[in-house]
């Protein structure tokens, strides 16, 4: 299939240096209420890229499930094939494609295991069929196929049948502390804005990139 002509231009806004915030954490703030408000669908979708030990890289999508001038939280099974790229090389890359406001943020950084108090207190918050699923799912495993999942899950509902679901010891919540952050707006005749925040030391530098 040739997709030489799919194409459409960009229409939507430009973003100026006068109109962002200082801090990167602000402006995704600003950003990610917009997405919210366009009725977008899981606008807290991103795309963590993780690199093995023999330099592949390697993708897939987790929700963002807080953040703040620490960094940005989200939640997995801490032996799934990203914790085990995590542990020995924990620089990440995040990406928003928020493709309906032709937008997108790219947020790279360190990742760090959160404090276990905090993955209790959400795990705590999750509905209890997700919960279950947490001790289900060998992520990234081999199975054999779909029934192996479901007799697990009767398992598990059995064992844990009139009780509170404990926080699984192989379960968690990682922080990506940024070291840059990337906004870009699309822009008509492919004239993106590109703006990048840089950290350093305890201040952001902000420069514009060429599209």
């Amino acid at each position: 299939m040739d997709l030489a002509d799919y194409r459409r231009d960009y229409l939507q806004g430009a973003i100026r240096r006068a109109d962002l915030c200082e801090s990167p954490v602000a402006q995704f703030e600003t950003w990610f209420e917009q997405a919210t408000d366009s009725g977008m669908v899981e606008p807290n979708a991103m795309v963590l890229s993780t690199t093995s030990s023999a330099g592949q890289p390697s993708q897939r999508t987790v929700l963002l499930k807080t953040f703040d001038e620490r960094g940005f939280v989200f939640y997995s099974n801490y032996e799934s094939r990203k914790a085990r790229e995590i542990a020995p090389n924990p620089q990440v890359s995040l990406l928003f494609p928020w493709i309906g406001l032709e937008r997108q943020v790219i947020i790279q950084g360190r990742v760090e295991k959160i404090s276990p108090d905090k993955s209790l207190r959400y795990f705590l918050s999750r509905p209890r069929e997700s919960q279950l699923g947490a001790w289900v799912s060998q992520q990234s495993s081999v199975i054999e196929n779909r029934a192996h999942l479901e007799t697990k899950l009767a398992e598990i509902k059995s064992k844990f049948a009139g009780l509170a679901v404990p926080l699984p010891p192989f379960w968690g919540g990682y922080r990506v502390r940024p070291t840059s952050i990337e906004f870009w707006q699309g822009g008509s005749g492919r004239l993106h804005d590109r703006f990048l925040y840089t950290r350093k030391e305890d201040e952001w530098l902000i420069e514009r990139l060429s599209p």
